[in-house]
């Protein structure tokens, strides 16, 4: 079910799935075209969150902290 998929990518975005949940969403990923670019566009965004966050973070103030 594409939910309980959305939700895995999520969820492995902020840690690692154990094993009965990453079998879960590559079963799914393998026949879902749709939910296999939504986990891309997850990751390129975690990682461009990750790359540019400290940056873009408004709880910090110009001094870094």
């Amino acid at each position: 079910m594409c939910k309980e998929a959305t939700r895995l990518m999520s969820l492995k975005q902020d840690r690692p799935l154990n094993f009965q949940e990453r079998v879960s969403l590559r079963l799914h990923l393998s026949m879902c075209g749709a939910c296999r670019e939504c986990d891309r566009q997850f990751t390129l965004l975690h990682e461009a969150g990750r790359r540019f966050g400290p940056e873009l973070d408004p709880e910090r103030d110009d001094h870094g902290h």
